[in-house]
C-alpha cells in the first residue's frame, strides 16, 4: 500500500469537493423549492459526484462508499468512504462549521482521514502511522489532568434516545458544565485533534460520520473508541468517543456507564 500516493489522491478529492461546495454555500434562491433541492442538497450531491469520477479514473479497484450514492463495489479490500458535508444544519445556517469527509477503510479499519473545511480553508490530514496535519503544520491534542476540567462536545441532545441520553448527562456531570460544546458535527473533532476541546461524545454515527475522524484523532495524539471503550471498526454500533487526552478514557467509559 503506498500511503503518499493514497494521500495525495485524498487530498485531489478534498479539493474537488470543495470546489463543488463552495457556490452553494449562504444561497438562497428565494423560490419555493422542492424538498430535494435545498443548496445543502445540491452541494451534498455535486461535491459527491466530483469526488466519485475522480475515484472511477484513479482508483477503479476500490469499493467507494458515500452518503449520498450509496456503495458501488470494487474488486480490492480498500474502500473510500466518502461524506461530502457532515454538518448539513451548519451548513443551511450559513455557519462554516461542516466538513467533507473522506477516509480510506481498509478491511474494516480507517488507515486515512481527511477532515477539509472548504470555505475557511482548514483541512486536517491523518494517516496510520504518522502525525496529523492541519494546513501543513503538526496538529496536537491536549492534556487533560481531571475529567472535571474537561470540555466535552456532542452534535446535539437530540440526537441521543432517552437511554443513550441518560449516559451522555452522566458523562457531562463529570465534566465542565460551564464549556460544554453543542454542534459542531465533525468540527468538533478536528478542534480536538487541534488542542481546543478534550472530549467528543456522540451516538448513531454511521460509517461515513467517523470513519475520516479516527486517524486524524489518534494522529495527533488522541484516541477514539466505542462507549466500552473498544476500537472503531465497520462493525462498530455507532457510539463514538473521542478524546484528546488517552489517559482520560477509564474515567470517560466510567462516567459514561453509571447515569442519574
Amino acid at each position: 500500500m503506498d500511503l503518499d500516493a493514497d494521500i495525495a489522491l485524498a487530498l485531489r478529492l478534498a479539493d474537488a469537493a470543495g470546489a463543488a461546495i463552495r457556490p452553494y454555500f449562504r444561497v438562497e434562491s428565494g423560490r419555493a423549492r422542492k424538498a430535494d433541492a435545498t443548496p445543502v442538497t445540491l452541494a451534498d450531491r455535486a461535491a459527491e459526484e466530483a469526488m466519485r469520477a475522480i475515484l472511477t479514473a484513479e482508483a477503479p479497484r476500490d469499493t467507494v462508499i458515500g452518503e449520498e450514492f450509496g456503495a458501488s463495489a470494487g474488486n480490492s479490500n480498500r474502500s473510500w468512504v466518502l461524506d461530502p458535508i457532515d454538518g448539513t444544519t451548519a451548513f443551511l445556517a450559513g455557519r462554516p462549521l461542516f466538513g467533507t469527509l473522506i477516509s480510506l477503510v481498509v478491511e474494516g479499519w480507517p488507515v486515512l482521514g481527511v477532515i477539509d473545511q472548504p470555505v475557511l480553508g482548514e483541512r486536517w490530514v491523518g494517516a496510520s502511522g504518522r502525525p496529523t496535519m492541519f494546513n501543513g503544520a503538526r496538529a496536537q491534542t491536549r492534556a487533560c489532568r481531571e475529567l472535571s476540567d474537561a470540555s466535552l462536545a456532542t452534535t446535539g441532545p437530540h440526537y441521543f434516545d432517552d437511554h443513550d441520553g441518560a449516559h451522555f448527562m452522566g458523562l457531562a456531570a463529570k465534566t465542565d458544565h460551564k464549556r460544554m460544546v453543542m454542534g459542531g458535527d465533525c468540527y468538533n473533532y478536528a478542534m480536538l485533534a487541534s488542542g481546543h476541546i478534550d472530549v467528543v461524545c456522540e451516538a448513531n454515527l454511521k460509517l461515513h460520520d467517523w470513519a475520516a475522524l479516527v486517524p486524524v484523532v489518534e494522529g495527533a495524539g488522541g484516541t477514539m473508541c466505542d462507549w466500552n471503550g473498544d476500537p472503531l471498526h465497520a462493525g462498530s454500533d455507532g457510539h463514538v468517543l473521542a478524546l484528546g487526552d488517552p489517559a482520560r478514557l477509564d474515567d470517560v467509559v466510567e462516567a459514561l456507564a453509571c447515569h442519574h
